[in-house]
């Protein structure tokens, strides 16, 4: 587990594996990024990612560029969904990611792409924000990195809301109201890094028919994939 401290937020990063993520839709992304990855034990190029139904889930996904130049990386907004835009109150691209953030929330998001840009490992965190009536929205953040030259030059973020009563006003969901994020969960996706599609049976898995009750003739018999 590592820890980041920044003015007096602390995050603090357990280990989890792919089933950590609840969404769906973010499984999906994830599950291409996995399969990508289990070539070569690394994270792949963003240009090798090319997720079925991608053009589904772009207003909920972001793209940042990374720059290494400084000595704490600095993430650049290349692209931005519609609905996160909303949330924010305005769009972002070409803005650094802590100026778009501002210093109020720079100290609960920017650790949680620090922590993916260092581990090149998928991060995935939940936070409670509160909208403009106080109605309780858990904002759930995927984060897939991407390498260039063995550093993580590209992050995709996959970015969620769910409210438990049902509808609530994403029109400045992060800035409209004075509550600051509340961080629920924030996990570094290390282990179990693998996917495997349903239904298939993995080479040199052994499968045995056994005897069925009422079938003569049909005797036991183990047979070995490869």
């Amino acid at each position: 587990m590592r820890r980041f401290i920044r003015r007096t937020i602390v995050l603090d990063f357990s280990s989890a594996a792919p089933s950590v993520v609840k969404s769906i839709k973010q499984r999906d992304l994830l599950n291409t990024w996995l399969r990508l990855y289990a070539r070569h034990r690394t994270a792949p190029a963003i240009w090798e990612y090319q997720p079925a139904r991608l053009e589904e889930e772009l207003s909920d996904l972001i793209y940042y560029t990374v720059d290494h130049s400084t000595s704490t990386p600095r993430l650049t907004i290349q692209s931005e969904g519609t609905r996160i835009s909303c949330a924010y109150g305005h769009t972002g691209k070409g803005v650094l990611l802590d100026d778009y953030v501002g210093p109020r929330l720079a100290p609960f998001v920017m650790p949680i792409y620090h922590e993916c840009v260092a581990r090149g490992l998928p991060v995935y965190s939940i936070a409670d924000v509160e909208d403009i009536y106080g109605r309780v929205v858990a904002y759930e953040r995927l984060l897939l990195p991407f390498l260039t030259d063995d550093k993580v030059s590209h992050v995709i973020a996959s970015l969620k809301t769910f409210c438990e009563d049902g509808g609530f006003e994403i029109k400045n969901l992060m800035r409209g109201n004075d509550a600051p994020p509340r961080p629920k969960l924030g996990t570094v996706i290390d282990h179990d890094l693998f996917h495997r599609a349903p239904g298939r049976i993995a080479a040199a898995d052994v499968v045995e028919f056994a005897d069925q009750p009422g079938a003569p003739g049909v005797t036991g018999e183990i047979i070995e994939l490869n």
